[in-house]
């Protein structure tokens, strides 16, 4: 039996005890107490690290209540809102795989949106005790505190036996470059602790005798990661198949390890298909779902020059300068830096006599040619030149994919080609003693220019505005009894999810009309069939205010309009509809007053439209 070994064996793998543990030679401490420091101590400062690392990334939302994300406010209001959710899931055994308090009447299949149920069914006491706002930060700190700490120990307990390679390796995984760009509101795509464990229990499936076992182990964080993140379950598998090809490849003594591997591979599709196989289908084919995302965020690529340019939230780059290079300051995938790119080339090369690095290197190329979409961008500018993406992005499941998150995956193919180079160095230092502060030197050197441009910045924010006390104290309730909804001026889409937060503190008590989500475009005519649509189908109604949040100007008011408008509330089984600040508030107070006939009062810090005589 083997396992992952350090740079002192040349094809990665070395023989192991029956226990699975690599074996280490040299005498131990006398002392037991100052063994077992010594063996943890540097653990305690390496999880310490990330933890403080991930505090300072998310400083200006603990020092500050009342701030939110100045670049993602919205998936900010939808993840308080999905935590909120899971808590009413297990406070009041609400249907954990769609929901009714949003979108009235048609609802939201949640296994078709970021529901992230994994992480809001357990973190329940924090919400009901301290508000989704909290449990959401928490959330977005811990995610990626856990990354850093989860492959920190798969590093140096299972692939390179060094700690301060494993710290290296697991320091980049945790906040490189793409990680700190969705920590803006993305929570599901840094909290990637569960990766290293499939990594782990995936290479652990060779073992003979316990393919029963580890199947089941494996399966059962497949189920993790489903509940986490789909997108980057698929991206591991892919990732994870590829290495092992060319392990198998490369090294031969491996495939004697085939039927084992495969046994355990089959209990782990077996369980997890099974525990999967309601969520999937409600996913895929439940009310609610969606056939695959639309041609233009199907068309957000990795830009060729952003490989070589510095993110924004660092050290080294300015946000203004990342701009013509990334769709949005969240997307930022691909921004590495060109000392890192010339560093992980360099270690390529250096390794190329390792299967595992070879492996490494192969996914690097797959994903980096897949984030590249349907056609090559340079410096803001199309090509012309088709991409493979192009022949791909029309199939089942990669339709749902956004390829620049293809180059999001390169992350964890970079830190672990950091963590065999560190620990490669260390192997040199061991040989060559009396070279031993040379090689140090220019370890840390090497690795200074090209990580510590990269350093992350804190996340920017904004002041957020408040929850009225229309909605805090409850005074909404006599309106919506009878299982009617809240309609909300500007109503909630992709730009604005105040509503969202609203319903979110009241532990979604408060259902409201439409809402962020994707859900299927439900127009007879839609141009391209039931693709996904960042909120509700389109109505007169939403059309109207849509138009009149982003110009300030209140559309021509016919006779067709207002019965319009009387149809979709309606439809919304609307009881009110309630205005907040807005700089356009006097334009849509106007607007909605003209369409109803309604004069609106003002309480508890919202413009108020009683519109139940209106609608019964």
């Amino acid at each position: 039996m083997t396992t992952p070994a350090s740079d002192g064996d040349p094809g990665g793998f070395r023989r192991a005890g029956r226990s699975g543990a690599v074996q280490r030679d040299g005498p131990g401490l006398p002392d037991a107490g100052v063994r077992l420091a010594g063996r943890w101590l540097p653990d305690v400062a390496a999880v310490l690290s990330f933890v403080l690392l991930a505090g300072w990334v998310t400083a200006r939302f603990w020092l500050d209540p009342t701030q939110e994300s100045l670049v993602n406010a919205t998936d900010q209001a939808q993840f308080e809102w999905m935590m909120a959710h899971g808590a009413r899931v297990v406070t009041d055994f609400a249907y954990p795989f769609g929901s009714d308090r949003m979108n009235v009447p048609d609802g939201v299949n949640l296994m078709a949106n970021t529901s992230v149920l994994s992480v809001s069914l357990p973190m329940t006491p924090i919400t009901e005790l301290f508000g989704p706002r909290a449990a959401f930060l928490l959330f977005l700190t811990s995610a990626l505190a856990a990354t850093g700490t989860a492959w920190y120990f798969v590093i140096s307990r299972v692939l390179v036996p060094s700690r301060p390679a494993a710290w290296t390796g697991a320091l980049f995984c945790a906040f490189s470059p793409a990680m700190i760009s969705h920590a803006n509101a993305h929570p599901n795509i840094v909290a990637q602790y569960v990766v290293p464990l499939i990594v782990w229990r995936t290479l652990a499936l060779r073992r003979p005798g316990r393919w029963l076992r580890n199947g089941v182990l494996l399966g059962s964080l497949i189920v993790w990661q489903t509940f986490l993140n789909p997108e980057i379950l698929l991206m591991t598998a892919v990732g994870l198949g590829v290495v092992v090809a060319v392990l198998l490849l490369r090294r031969p003594d491996l495939r004697r390890d085939t039927r084992p591997f495969l046994a355990g591979l089959a209990v782990a599709a077996g369980f997890s298909l099974v525990l999967l196989a309601y969520p999937l289908y409600v996913m895929l084919l439940g009310p609610g779902a969606y056939d695959g995302l639309s041609a233009l965020i199907r068309g957000y690529s990795s830009d060729l020059a952003s490989f070589f340019a510095w993110p924004g939230e660092s050290l080294a780059g300015d946000p203004r300068d990342t701009e013509r290079l990334a769709r949005n300051p969240t997307e930022e995938n691909a921004f590495f830096g060109w000392p890192l790119v010339v560093l992980t080339l360099a270690l390529v090369w250096w390794l190329r006599g390792r299967a595992e690095v070879l492996g490494l290197a192969a996914v690097g190329v797959i994903f980096t040619v897949l984030s590249l979409g349907r056609e090559l961008r340079y410096d803001g500018q199309g090509t012309g030149v088709p991409a493979p993406w192009a022949a791909l992005e029309n199939l089942p499941i990669l339709h749902s994919v956004v390829p620049t998150r293809w180059a999001l995956a390169l992350t964890p193919v970079v830190g672990l080609l950091l963590a065999y180079g560190v620990g490669h160095a260390a192997g040199l230092t061991r040989r060559h003693p009396a070279a031993r502060r040379q090689i140090r030197f220019a370890t840390g050197t090497v690795l200074l220019m090209a990580l510590l441009p990269l350093t992350p910045t804190p996340l920017p924010t904004t002041r957020m505005d408040p929850v009225p006390e229309f909605v805090t104290s409850g005074a909404w309730r006599p309106y919506l009894a009878g299982g009617r909804s809240l309609v909300t001026l500007p109503m909630p889409d992709t730009d604005y999810a105040d509503p969202l937060r609203w319903s979110a503190v009241t532990g979604l008590e408060l259902p409201i009309a439409r809402g962020y989500f994707l859900g299927p475009d439900r127009r007879p005519d839609a141009p391209e069939g039931r693709i996904a649509l960042f909120g509700a189908t389109p109505r007169p109604t939403s059309t109207f205010f849509t138009t009149i949040r982003r110009t300030g100007a209140v559309p021509p008011i016919t006779p067709q309009t207002r019965v319009a408008a009387v149809d979709d509330l309606r439809y919304w089984r609307a009881g009110a509809v309630a205005l907040a600040g807005h700089r356009h508030e006097d334009a849509l107070r106007r607007g909605m007053t003209e369409l109803t006939g309604i004069e609106p009062v003002r309480t508890g810090g919202v413009w108020l439209w009683d519109v139940r005589p209106l609608v019964d």
